[in-house]
């Protein structure tokens, strides 16, 4: 069982559309030491059997969601959910560490977009908002840079961090990487869907001898 000390809590602003899920993950190793089994693996491809299966009405209500605060989700912009099920469309994805393809298979299958954060690499205090006008950061090792103003992101002491689009490159797990928090990016006009898709989720972290919980959730001032 996780300690609830070690729990982050998420300060959620108010927004008209969203329907968070999160979720903490303490793995019994480091992820350099801790394999995707055959299972997880066979879920990264499109055809997999799986609990969820995307659909056109989900690509349309998470661009909603995303559009909210002005963001124009489209082209490299897109939501990660649809770039994955692109990138299945040639083949399985390809495996990177158990955490982020427990959260790309979900992703694919769901039609949910998903953020996996090193939670040793953020800092506190953390909360999810909208992202001021020209807020961006690096997304990639080689420096490349994306604009997230008007786009619902999480924040921590140093600036947004993490989003639907694409995460944090300071944010991102490693091979060290021991604490994760996933956020499932879900629409309150796709009812059942986060929670169908956080289910899932846990049992797919719980395979890899995670201990997961739900992070709690506050509004501002509470």
């Amino acid at each position: 069982m996780i300690d609830l000390p070690r729990l982050p809590t998420l300060e959620v602003e108010p927004h008209p559309l969203l329907d968070l899920w999160a979720l903490v993950a303490e793995l019994p190793a480091p992820l350099a030491e801790v394999s995707s089994p055959p299972a997880l693996v066979e879920a990264l491809g499109r055809d997999a059997p799986a609990p969820l299966a995307p659909s056109d009405e989900i690509r349309q209500r998470i661009r909603a969601l995303l559009k909210v605060g002005g963001f124009k989700p489209t082209g490299r912009s897109k939501p990660a959910s649809e770039y994955l099920l692109g990138a299945a469309a040639d083949g399985p994805l390809r495996s990177i560490n158990p955490a982020v393809d427990a959260g790309n298979a979900v992703s694919l299958h769901s039609g949910l977009p998903i953020s996996v954060v090193d939670l040793d690499r953020v800092r506190p205090p953390l909360r999810v908002a909208i992202a001021a006008r020209g807020s961006s950061y690096v997304f990639n090792p080689s420096g490349q840079v994306i604009d997230v103003g008007g786009l619902v992101c999480l924040h921590d002491a140093d600036g947004p961090c993490a989003n639907a689009v694409k995460d944090a490159q300071r944010s991102k797990t490693d091979g060290a990487t021991r604490r994760t928090l996933s956020l499932l990016w879900s629409s309150a006009e796709l009812p059942g869907r986060g929670e169908k898709a956080a289910a899932w989720y846990r049992e797919l972290l719980a395979a890899l001898g995670a201990e997961v919980a739900t992070a709690p959730v506050r509004a501002p001032g509470d």
